[in-house]
């Protein structure tokens, strides 16, 4: 019997140690295809990211038990709530702050005399934000930052937590109830959205802002910090060649119609100024934006509704940006001809949105589909509906310019037929 158990010892020994070599060797394999991995990811462009991010996301979610895929997706409203909390008490720039110094990390006790909040709470907190990958814990009460405590230390991601929570969660809780409540069908009618369910309004997102200063404000601010003029139409359109070399500078030049509180304005005239490129350089919307309007020298900011009669007539340029998906198509047929009667030949109607392809939409723009869809009944089109939408009020498409092909944004040139 002895010699039984000594020889199940031996087994057992065996066994283990052959599962430790096993396990060390996959370890290390993981170990080295990670490191290979992110060699590769940070010597992608900016075009590439999209693609890698997916894969790299479809690997983990291969992982993922049923119960993991649903603590997911439904806990996607926790990690804003807490991140957002993290963000209006200057957790990420304090541990941001803190990598310069001796340790680079920060103690609960020393968070909690910075801040203000009892270190009790703060380990819960700061607990999660560790377990979705957001900071770093180093010990049982320290933590430090990393790439995405940096990422949250961004004024678009400051601005953009605040849009997101406080004007677009109400909606997407309110959708699926809304879908039901009409039978599934796709949205065409802007004035009964889930956007109405959920604030309990009869009043569209816009004018809805001119009653809430605060959201209107996270909107505005996510809107300017969201990309740089880098990454804009001008950097792909071909302006210049487009203005002829006698264009007066009393004419009409470029009218940026919806254009909030004129970033694009402030952007045109920056890169084209009177003395390089005459004519006058006109924002349009509506009272409550215009209120809040920047003074750009050489932009002029007027009241319009874009759905009346457009009122300045012969322009070089008439600007949209991300302003059609706001609406359903019946919507946006109107605003194209009260757009287009104000044209000349000489006239180009500059359209900017978002062009999702047909096949394999990334998550940015499918999401800002469906938060279109919840909204306004508006939607992200593909170039061929928006060929259909230019034939059936008498444009044509001239040409696509895309300028960020990871998010499928482009400048359209449409014109008289």
């Amino acid at each position: 019997m002895a010699n039984d158990l000594e020889h199940g010892s031996q087994l057992t020994f065996s066994s283990t140690y052959s599962t430790t070599i096993q396990d060390t060797y996959q370890q290390s394999t993981m170990d080295a295809a990670i490191e290979n991995i992110k060699q590769l990811a940070s010597e992608a462009g900016h075009s590439a990211r999209q693609p890698i991010i997916l894969a790299l996301t479809k690997l983990i979610y291969s992982l993922e038990t049923p119960d993991d895929t649903v603590q997911r997706i439904g806990g996607l409203p926790l990690q804003t709530s807490v991140a957002l909390t993290a963000v209006d008490l200057g957790l990420f720039r304090l541990l941001v702050e803190a990598e310069a110094g001796s340790t680079g990390s920060l103690t609960l006790a020393e968070l909690a005399a910075k801040t203000g909040a009892e270190a009790a709470l703060l380990l819960r907190l700061l607990r999660y934000l560790a377990s979705i990958g957001l900071v770093d814990q180093v010990s049982k009460d320290a933590f430090k930052a990393n790439h995405g405590s940096r990422n949250m230390t961004a004024k678009v991601a400051e601005s953009g937590l605040r849009h997101y929570f406080y004007t677009c969660c109400p909606e997407y809780f309110a959708l699926p109830d809304h879908l039901k409540r009409t039978g599934y069908k796709n949205a065409n009618d802007e004035t009964q959205t889930a956007w109405h369910d959920a604030f309990k309004t009869d009043k569209g997102p816009f004018t809805w802002f001119a009653d809430k200063p605060d959201n209107m404000s996270y909107f505005n601010d996510y809107m300017a910090f969201r990309r740089g003029p880098e990454l804009g139409w001008l950097s792909v359109y071909p302006v210049r060649e487009q203005v002829p070399e006698s264009w007066p500078a009393d004419r009409p030049l470029y009218v940026n119609i919806g254009g909030n509180i004129g970033h694009q304005c402030a952007e045109f005239r920056d890169k084209f100024p009177a003395d390089v490129l005459p004519g006058r350089v006109i924002l349009q919307d509506l009272p409550h934006s215009i209120a809040a309007a920047l003074a750009t020298p050489g932009v002029e900011n007027t009241v319009h509704d874009f759905f009346k009669p457009q009122p300045v007539r012969g322009a070089k340029f008439y600007f949209l940006r991300g302003v059609f998906h706001n609406h359903p198509d019946h919507k946006v047929k109107l605003l194209l001809k009260q757009t287009m009667d104000a044209m000349t030949e000489e006239s180009i109607m500059l359209i900017d949105e978002i062009i999702p392809p047909a096949i394999g939409t990334g998550l940015d723009a499918a999401a800002h589909d469906i938060t279109m869809l919840a909204a306004f009944a508006g939607a992200e089109r593909s170039e061929e509906q928006w060929k259909g939408l230019f034939g059936e009020v008498g444009l044509r498409l001239v040409r696509t310019y895309v300028y960020n092909e990871a998010s499928y944004e482009s400048v359209m040139d449409v014109r008289l037929l």
